[in-house]
C-alpha cells in the first residue's frame, strides 16, 4: 500500500492548481501529465499507489444522485461508499422486510479530504494513514445527514454516523438549481420590477427557513438566494425538495457601503496550509492546548490543561443561525472554519492570533486566542463577519466566547453561537448544579434551561456550577452585560448532554434550523429519550447565546458600517459578544 502520504498530498495539490491554471491559460496538457509522471516517479522513495475504486452502479444504489468531480481520489471515496451497506439502507425506508424497502431520494454533497481537526477516536486511523475522504449524503425523504468516513488505504468505509434533521452542505449544482427556480418564478420578477441576474444572487447555498411552508412543516431543504436592492434586500425562498419557490421576504440591510477586505484571500492558503492541515500546541501563563481550525466547526481547542492538570477535552463552535423575523422564521445557518476545502459559510481569513489581557490596574492577567472569519466582501450587506475568542486567566479561570460583527443580510437580525464545551471529566464524573436563588439543585438527567430576567445568580454571579466528588470544579458565569466587552447579556441556552461517542465530538454538519424561538437550536438532539442519568457522569455542555442586532444611529449593536475618516473609507464596526466565563471552584465555593 501507499505510504507517503504528505508528498503525495503536495503533488496532488499542485496538480490541482496546474489543472485549474491550464483550464484558464489553456496550457498544453502534455506539462500536467509530465507533472503527473514526476510525482509519481519515486519508486525509491515510496511505493506504488494502489488502483482507486470506480463507481458500478447497481439495483440498491443506482437511484443515489453522485457528485461529478475531477479528482480521482475523490472518485474513488465516493465509489466505496456508495457500496456499503449503511449507505444504501439509508438511501432507502426503513422497513423491517428488506425486500419491502423503496428507494428514497439521496443525493452525495460533498466529499471532503479529512482535516486533523475531523478526527475522532472512531477514526483515529485516518490521523496517521493520510487517505482518509469524508462523504456526505442527504436523505431528502427524512430531511437525514450521512456522514461515511472512507480509509483508501484499505478501500474501505471506517465509519457512518446518521444525523436526523440535518442537511450539509449544498453542493454547487444544487446551488444553482436553487438560483434557476427563484429567478424562473414570477413572484420574484413581480417584487423586484425586473428579472434579475443569476450572478447577482448571494447567499443562494446557505440554508434557510420559512414558518408555515414545507420548510418548517415538512422539514423540507431550503435555502435563500438574496437580491440587494439598494438599502433593501429580497429573500427567494427556494424549497429544493420541492423545487419550487415558497415565499419571497424583504429586509432592510442598510446603505450600501463598499468593500474593506480584498486583501483577505491572498491569505487563504497559508491559512489551511498552516493551521487546517496542521495542529498547533500552544503553551503559556500556566496553560497548554492544541488547536486546529476545522472544515465547519470552527477553531477547535483539545487536551485543554492548566498547571499540567486536565481541564478541557475539547471546545468548538459548531454553528452561527441567523433569524431575521420571530414571526416568519427566515434567516440563515452559517458555520465558520477552514476558509477552503471546506464546508464553512464563512471562511477564516488570517491566522488565529494571541492577545494579552490586562486587569484593571495594567497587571497582565492572562490571554485571549482569537481567531476571525469574514466574508471577502465585507461589511458590504449580505455579508458576514464573526470571531472566536477563548480567553485563559493566570488564576485558572477561562472563558468561551463569540462575537457578531454584523453586518449581514438585515438590521433586525438575532445571532446565535451553539458552542459545544466537553470539560475533561474525573475518573468519579461529573455533578452539574443550578442555583435556585437560595441554595444548589443537582440535575440528575440530561436536559437544557432558558437564561431569563428573573434568572437567580449568586452574589458571585454563578448560574451554574460542575462539581466532582470530591468538591472540586467549575462555577459557570453566563454574560449578563458584566464583561466590558459591550454585551448586552447572553439570553442563553444551557444544555447538558451525557457524552456518548459520535454524539457531536466529530465535525458536524448544521445540526439546528436558523430560526426557531424556542429550545429547538440543535443540541437537543442529543438528549436522549428518555433523557439519560448525568449525576457523576462524563458531561457535554451546549451553550447557546442569542444576541440581536441594532442599526439605529446611536444605539448600533451586531452591526457594521462603512464611513469617511480623514478622506478615506473605513469600516465601523458595534460587535455583540456572548459566551460563559468558568471559574475553578472547591468545596461550597462558589
Amino acid at each position: 500500500m501507499f505510504r507517503g502520504g504528505r508528498l503525495w498530498r503536495i503533488c496532488l495539490w499542485l496538480f490541482g492548481k496546474c489543472f485549474y491554471r491550464s483550464l484558464i491559460l489553456r496550457l498544453p496538457l502534455l506539462y500536467l501529465l509530465l507533472f503527473v509522471a514526476a510525482c509519481g516517479d519515486r519508486s525509491n522513495s515510496v511505493a506504488k499507489l494502489e488502483p482507486l475504486a470506480t463507481f458500478v452502479p447497481t439495483e440498491a444504489n443506482r437511484h443515489i444522485a453522485v457528485l461529478e468531480v475531477a479528482e480521482l481520489e475523490k472518485q474513488a471515496a465516493q465509489a466505496i461508499a456508495l457500496q456499503d451497506e449503511q449507505v444504501i439502507a439509508f438511501a432507502h425506508t426503513v422497513d423491517s422486510q428488506d425486500d419491502n424497502a423503496m428507494p428514497l431520494r439521496t443525493q452525495v454533497f460533498g466529499i471532503w479530504p479529512v482535516l486533523p481537526g475531523d478526527v475522532t477516536e472512531q477514526t483515529a486511523d485516518c490521523r496517521t494513514e493520510g487517505r482518509c475522504y469524508r462523504v456526505e449524503l442527504y436523505n431528502f425523504a427524512y430531511n437525514q445527514s450521512l456522514v461515511v468516513w472512507v480509509n483508501l488505504e484499505i478501500q474501505s468505509v471506517i465509519y457512518t454516523a446518521g444525523l436526523p434533521d440535518t442537511s450539509p452542505e449544498l453542493p454547487p449544482a444544487l446551488t444553482e438549481r436553487a438560483v434557476e427556480i427563484a429567478l424562473a418564478a414570477p413572484e420574484v420578477t413581480a417584487e423586484l420590477g425586473f428579472t434579475p441576474d443569476a450572478g447577482k444572487a448571494v447567499m443562494a447555498n446557505i440554508k434557510t427557513a420559512l414558518n408555515n411552508t414545507t420548510c418548517e412543516r415538512s422539514r423540507h431543504l431550503c435555502v435563500a438566494p438574496t437580491f440587494i436592492v439598494g438599502q433593501a434586500a429580497l429573500w427567494a425562498i427556494v424549497d429544493l425538495t420541492d423545487e419550487r419557490l415558497v415565499g419571497v421576504r424583504w429586509t432592510d440591510v442598510g446603505g450600501v457601503g463598499t468593500t474593506m477586505v480584498t486583501q483577505q484571500t491572498l491569505e487563504y492558503e497559508t491559512v489551511f496550509e498552516h493551521y487546517c492541515q496542521q495542529t498547533t500546541h500552544w503553551v503559556q501563563d500556566s496553560w497548554s492546548m492544541d488547536y486546529v481550525l476545522t472544515s465547519s466547526d470552527g477553531l477547535l481547542l483539545t487536551a485543554v490543561r492548566f498547571e499540567d492538570a486536565p481541564v478541557l477535552e475539547s471546545i468548538k463552535l459548531v454553528d452561527w443561525h441567523v433569524s431575521y423575523s420571530g414571526t416568519d422564521g427566515f434567516g440563515y445557518n452559517d458555520a465558520v472554519g477552514c476558509p477552503i476545502f471546506s464546508q464553512a459559510a464563512v471562511g477564516a481569513y488570517a491566522a488565529p492570533y494571541v492577545e494579552t489581557i490586562t486587569s484593571a490596574d495594567g497587571e497582565v492577567a492572562g490571554f485571549a486566542l482569537i481567531q476571525d472569519y469574514a466574508h471577502p466582501n465585507w461589511p458590504m450587506p449580505c455579508n458576514y463577519r464573526y470571531q472566536q475568542r477563548y480567553e485563559f486567566y493566570r488564576d485558572g479561570r477561562f472563558r468561551v466566547a463569540a462575537a457578531n460583527l454584523g453586518r449581514g443580510c438585515g438590521n433586525h437580525g438575532i445571532y446565535r453561537p451553539v458552542f459545544r464545551i466537553h470539560l475533561a471529566a474525573p475518573a468519579d464524573g461529573y455533578t452539574f448544579e443550578e442555583w435556585d436563588g437560595t441554595a444548589w439543585q443537582t440535575w440528575e438527567d440530561e436536559g437544557w434551561q432558558l437564561q431569563e430576567q428573573e434568572t437567580p445568580y449568586t452574589p458571585e454571579g454563578f448560574q451554574y456550577r460542575i462539581m466532582d466528588g470530591q468538591g472540586r470544579g467549575y462555577g459557570l458565569i453566563p454574560g449578563t452585560g458584566q464583561f466590558g466587552d459591550g454585551g448586552r447579556g447572553d439570553h442563553a441556552y444551557v444544555y447538558v448532554t451525557r457524552y456518548t461517542q459520535g454524539e457531536g465530538d466529530m465535525n458536524l454538519v448544521t445540526i439546528g434550523p436558523c430560526c426557531n424561538t424556542d429550545h429547538l437550536q440543535g443540541p437537543e438532539k442529543f438528549i436522549n429519550e428518555p433523557p439519560e442519568p448525568i449525576r457523576g457522569e462524563n458531561i457535554v455542555l451546549w451553550y447557546v447565546a442569542q444576541m440581536e442586532n441594532d442599526s439605529v444611529p446611536g444605539s448600533e449593536y451586531c452591526w457594521a458600517d462603512v464611513v469617511v475618516e480623514e478622506g478615506v473609507f473605513v469600516p465601523r464596526v458595534w460587535p455583540c459578544m456572548a459566551g460563559p466565563l468558568f471559574v475553578p471552584s472547591q468545596g461550597d465555593s462558589p
